[in-house]
């Protein structure tokens, strides 16, 4: 038993250890992706680009695509996540960044949590003392032990990537980051093969006429056909959990929930999860209630649909059914 106990110490003193690692080398990390990011955009358009058939409609859409990914990256990192210690954020939107909703906001104010419907069943958020920091916070909160605050709808720290927490503010930029990522390297390695050819002397051609040296365009080449594979396979599976209602944190939490449910001969239900079509909306917040569509393809910054201290939840339920009060998993180190 004193074994066991030692080792576990040691296991959480190396994970510790790398949390402030990684904490602490997360603006390289940033800094290392926009250095590849404008390298990969460079050699498309100074490459690839001038291949294309029709470069009149081809030429904007490339050029959308790749400012839809310049823009949700900046967004993801420069955006507050949504710390339960900070006040409720101003509905007072100005500039250009900020898309329009759909119509206008004359029911309840954001820090009631619902804005431009009342068709959703909304509840307010039960809250709970943190463990960590002492502060309250609302359901759907995590304490975040690499930045050692609570965030609202934590989703998971991110420090390669994005250097901060994703959660409820800038969880929809990282998701959309993400999407354009994988499009934009599919992109790449789909029209760019020709010169890949050109690149390693398969081919007639046997002078380089682009500027970007040819070394540079292989490794961005072998770079974007890797992050297509990675990224897409975590797009997928953000876009399932986005689609069932939860956080990636939550996701675990509910097969946990799921087998307590079941040993009593019950079974668990997810109370915000009102489908998956309606799950999507709600997280990128379009339709009649939310912002126009186009917010999906122009890199608009928008509120999310709540403040966190109010959520959708299904007709009928004000909390998880199969789950007791008590039960749920507030931590970190609590997950099974």
């Amino acid at each position: 038993m004193i074994c066991s106990k030692t080792v576990f110490r040691c296991f959480k003193a190396l994970e510790r250890l790398g949390d402030r690692v990684t904490g602490a080398a997360g603006p390289y990390f940033v800094g290392f992706a926009v250095i590849l990011i404008s390298a990969g955009i460079i050699c498309f358009f100074d490459v690839i680009m001038p291949s294309l058939a029709y470069p009149w409609l081809s030429g904007p859409i490339c050029s959308l695509i790749a400012f839809n990914l310049l823009m949700h990256y900046y967004l993801a990192v420069t955006v507050n996540p949504g710390f339960a210690d900070d006040s409720h954020p101003s509905s007072t939107r100005k500039g250009w960044l900020w898309a329009k909703p759909n119509i206008a906001t004359n029911e309840r104010p954001l820090t009631e949590g619902i804005r431009w419907s009342t068709e959703l069943n909304m509840t307010k958020a039960e809250t709970t003392k943190c463990r960590k920091c002492g502060g309250q916070k609302p359901e759907r909160t995590h304490h975040c032990r690499i930045c050692n605050r609570c965030v609202l709808k934590y989703d998971h720290h991110c420090p390669v990537r994005i250097n901060q927490c994703v959660g409820l503010y800038n969880e929809r930029h990282f998701v959309l980051f993400m999407a354009y990522l994988c499009i934009s390297t599919f992109c790449f390695c789909f029209l760019g093969y020709p010169q890949v050819f050109d690149a390693f002397g398969l081919t007639l051609q046997t002078v380089w006429p682009y500027h970007v040296p040819v070394v540079m365009f292989i490794l961005e080449y072998i770079l974007s056909a890797v992050l297509c594979f990675a990224v897409g396979i975590m797009l997928m599976f953000h876009l399932w959990t986005i689609s069932h209602g939860e956080t990636s944190v939550e996701s675990q939490d509910n097969e946990f929930y799921g087998r307590i449910a079941k040993s009593r001969g019950e079974a668990f239900v997810n109370s915000y999860d009102l489908g998956k079509l309606n799950n999507l909306k709600l997280f990128f917040n379009v339709g009649s209630s939310g912002y126009p569509i186009y917010t999906l393809f122009v890199p608009f910054r928008i509120l999310p649909y709540t403040d966190g201290r109010s959520w959708a939840r299904r007709e009928g339920l004000s909390r998880h059914r199969g789950i007791r009060r008590g039960e749920e998993l507030t931590d970190e180190e609590d997950e099974p």
